[in-house]
């Protein structure tokens, strides 16, 4: 449920719905760990990479996935093009987001690296025809960017409220795991009524932690 607990160094569509208290502290937080992860080298977010896709691919919940709703990860996030690559090439149905105006995020099949095209934002996005906003409820897992996660599960995203809306749609039985660095997730995030947790954290070093 919400409140129990987005790409890159863009900016997706919208800001925080909350005020306040709230909205300063997310934004201290996002700030300073917006901060350590530009000062990462390439080298660095790569590696984190290798071993993020490593990671996600010995779940048995991707193992025994059909259909896999992931990103193409933008900026300083750990990197997923291998992660993404590797699973569309063991026959999984992989999923990209499409982002909407207003910030809904729509979903489109991924077809190998020159299926994808500069998006709005500097987002790398999906060329196949758009399967609707509810395309990511026929996921077996669920896979998104957080700039830190707590181990309640409430995740810190860029403030779109992109994903918690994606999130909202994903049932109670699907996997949804969120890609961090190591150090990323944490004693306690700042979360509102609108931000949905996720089940699942995914560290280079720690590797899979669940959640709640």
């Amino acid at each position: 449920m919400p409140g129990s607990a987005n790409s890159g160094d863009v900016e997706l569509a919208g800001t925080d719905e909350q005020h306040g208290d709230l909205a300063a502290a997310k934004a201290s937080m996002r700030a300073e760990l917006l901060a350590a992860r530009r000062a990462m080298t390439a080298s660095q977010r790569a590696e984190a990479g290798r071993a993020l896709r490593d990671a996600l691919l010995g779940l048995p919940e991707t193992q025994m996935a059909g259909t896999v709703a992931a990103y193409i990860s933008v900026g300083s996030e750990p990197d997923t093009r291998g992660l993404v690559f590797a699973l569309w090439k063991r026959g999984t149905y992989v999923l990209l987001p499409l982002l909407r105006p207003g910030g809904d995020l729509d979903w489109a099949s991924y077809e190998g690296p020159e299926s994808l095209v500069p998006g709005p934002r500097g987002l790398l996005e999906p060329t196949e025809p758009p399967r609707g906003v509810t395309a990511v409820t026929s996921a077996d897992l669920v896979i998104v960017p957080a700039l830190a996660v707590d181990r309640g599960g409430g995740r810190l995203g860029r403030g779109g409220g992109s994903y918690d809306r994606a999130l909202a749609r994903v049932g109670p039985a699907i996997l949804t795991v969120a890609l961090l660095y190591d150090g990323e997730l944490v004693d306690h995030v700042p979360v509102g009524p609108h931000d949905w947790p996720v089940r699942a954290a995914a560290q280079p070093g720690a590797g899979i932690s669940r959640l709640r």
